[in-house]
């Protein structure tokens, strides 16, 4: 047992639903050691189907109330929280998302609570211009900022003049009892038994989706019965059906994305811009043979050559020859797929990312 009491931290985002940074919030906040932590769970709105798992678990859920950072509702918010630090003792604050750096760092700092950390878990450069600046005043009231890869770190160093000293990593991490290639598969619209290549992502312009129907374009006609699968919703889903062929699947976001994981044999991400790609993780948990862009926090998640392959960003020539080596060599296939998947258990699991957590948290609180 620790010879220190248990730290109440509050970890916070703006809701508890489907979004990356809610899963990492609610699996840290789940997997925190509860001899050395007492977690706690603050949000601007409750009822994320994650407050479930939460409540269930014990883990105190504090609702802000907040509907805008411009509105009233974030003063009140702000008392709401005050009187929330107090009454449990909080000594750490830890935001997770934008929104919370904004609100959740000053307050914390205003209610003098002992340590407040702000998290940057995509690349900033996609953060509109003023937020972006509010967020280098943050920088300067918080005592560390939590990455997710090292990728953003050197992006936060070279573009917004974050000191390395204030930076810790902590990479995201994934519940791999469920995400593995065992279990149901989803049924697919086609009848043959092709290899199927495929994506789970929003259908936005940074995730280079165009790039990868390209490629398809490239592949297919020299090897009949590959197929094209993309899960995701987004603005994009009009203009990517309208490019795609007869050969490509579009099916709707879903929440439990692991049964198209496993009907998915290459599982591609052609991101322009990427920090460190839950949808990649998944994929690579679930058996797939990873190709992805080589961007962002990519190649800290696909060795090149061993756990997957990668390519430059944007290259549809560069994706196609990848899929042409995959297509045309079922063992290395196999190989890269397998590999990929032991790299997720031992590295990345949901168990690791707690570590690496509750260790950021002692060095701050000390001890």
């Amino acid at each position: 047992m620790s010879s220190h009491p248990r730290r109440a931290v509050l970890l916070m985002a703006r809701e508890l639903g489907l979004g990356g940074s809610e899963r990492q919030l609610a699996e840290i906040a789940l997997a925190l050691d509860r001899e050395r932590f007492e977690p706690h769970v603050g949000c601007f709105t409750n009822g994320g189907f994650r407050a479930s798992d939460l409540h269930d678990a014990g883990v105190p859920i504090l609702e802000l109330g907040v509907r805008s950072l411009v509105s009233t509702s974030a003063l009140a918010g702000a008392w709401r929280m005050g009187r929330y630090l107090r009454q449990h003792r909080i000594r750490l604050v830890h935001a997770f998302d934008v929104p919370l750096d904004l609100f959740a760092v000053p307050v914390a700092r205003f209610f003098h609570t002992p340590v407040v950390l702000s998290s940057q878990r995509a690349h900033r450069s996609l953060t509109p211009g003023g937020t972006r600046q509010l967020l280098r005043l943050t920088d300067r009231m918080v005592d560390g900022i939590v990455v997710n890869s090292r990728a953003v770190a050197r992006e936060l160093q070279a573009e917004d003049d974050v000191p390395a000293s204030m930076l810790r990593l902590a990479y995201n991490g994934l519940d791999t009892s469920i995400f593995q290639a065992d279990g149901p598969r989803a049924d697919l619209p086609w009848t043959d038994k092709g290899v199927v290549i495929g994506v789970i992502c929003a259908l936005r312009p940074e995730k280079g989706l165009l790039t990868l129907l390209e490629a398809f374009d490239r592949v297919r006609g020299s090897h009949p019965g590959v197929k094209l699968l993309i899960v995701g919703s987004g603005p994009m889903l009009e203009q990517l059906q309208a490019r795609a062929g007869s050969d490509c699947h579009f099916e709707p976001a879903v929440r439990d994305v692991t049964p198209w994981l496993r009907a998915i044999d290459i599982f591609v991400l052609p991101s322009l811009s990427e920090a460190l790609s839950n949808s990649l993780m998944e994929a690579m948990s679930c058996g797939c043979c990873p190709v992805a862009s080589e961007v962002g926090g990519n190649p800290e998640l696909v060795e090149e050559g061993r756990s997957g392959l990668l390519f430059p960003a944007g290259d549809s020539r560069g994706l196609a020859a990848c899929l042409t080596r995959l297509l045309e060599d079922a063992n290395l296939r196999r190989r890269l797929a397998s590999n990929a998947a032991v790299r997720m258990r031992d590295h990345f699991t949901r168990a690791d990312s707690a570590r690496a957590m509750a260790t950021i948290y002692e060095e701050f609180l000390g001890g």
